[in-house]
């Protein structure tokens, strides 16, 4: 439990760096997916969680 908290925090933690950083190209960011079919977002979903998948294979093993 204290692994997957750890994990979260750190997840929270990335996700607030854009944001904190640059708020307008977030938003300019956003505003542009919207425009993207459906099928590319879902890809873009489907790689980010295949990557993230890879990546944990390999440091975990």
């Amino acid at each position: 439990m204290e692994l997957l908290l750890t994990v979260l925090g750190v997840v929270l933690i990335l996700e607030g760096i854009p944001w904190f950083l640059s708020p307008s190209t977030i938003k300019k960011v956003y505003a542009q997916m919207l425009i993207l079919p459906e099928r590319h977002l879902r890809f873009m979903g489907l790689s980010a969680m295949l990557g993230g998948l890879l990546l944990v294979y390999l440091i975990r093993g």
